[in-house]
């Protein structure tokens, strides 16, 4: 395991060969670029959700499945939210991506509209340089302010601990519990909920 996949643990992040091949590309420096989503893009985000699940599984993380979430997922919530891609410079590889939702009731009940909500943060091992995930968050955050929302909010699975020390160094703070939140949270297994102040 390298310095980034310790600081960066959520989902999937630049291992040794995917470090060595972003600096062999010369784009270990390159501005991350982001992107609205489309039709085009669903087998690329299909990959990264299986990739992702395919890591969690390898590290005894028992929170995504591949073959899970399919293109109509994706399909569905280029329709009803906004999907995310980070690229490495304009026309370079695509480093991650992530979901911004406007609301999210199966998590957080209703809620007045004050917040968005960032669901699966993904980066590829192979490409994303170190902090691409902090970059993604960083970037769904200034969205949501953009949008005049107060909040930045996600979940993750409670017993993920590293995953929620990760947020809380991001600035996020644990405001509550789910026991199940079906889809917003996954698959309906206990979530910790979390918030940031914009």
């Amino acid at each position: 395991m390298t310095s980034q996949n310790t600081t960066e643990p959520w989902i999937v992040t630049p291992g040794t060969a995917g470090s060595a091949q972003v600096a062999h590309l010369g784009l270990r420096h390159a501005p991350l670029v982001h992107r609205r989503a489309g039709e085009r893009d669903l087998p690329v985000l299909v990959r990264l959700r299986d990739d992702a699940a395919r890591w969690q599984l390898s590290r005894g993380i028992d929170q995504w499945k591949p073959a899970q979430l399919d293109e109509r997922h994706f399909r569905a919530r280029l329709r009803d939210g906004e999907v995310w891609l980070a690229t490495i410079g304009p026309d370079g590889p695509v480093a991650g991506a992530f979901e911004l939702w406007w609301d999210d009731t199966a998590a957080w009940g209703p809620q007045p509209p004050e917040a968005g909500y960032v669901h699966r943060l993904m980066t590829d091992r192979h490409t994303a340089p170190p902090g691409t995930g902090r970059r993604m968050l960083a970037e769904a955050e200034r969205r949501i302010a953009a949008a005049g929302r107060r909040f930045c909010r996600l979940d993750c699975r409670a017993d993920n601990n590293r995953l929620r020390r990760y947020y809380e160094e991001a600035g996020y703070v644990v405001v509550g519990e789910q026991s199940s939140a079906g889809e917003g949270a996954g698959s309906g297994y206990p979530v910790t909920l979390l918030q940031k102040p914009l």
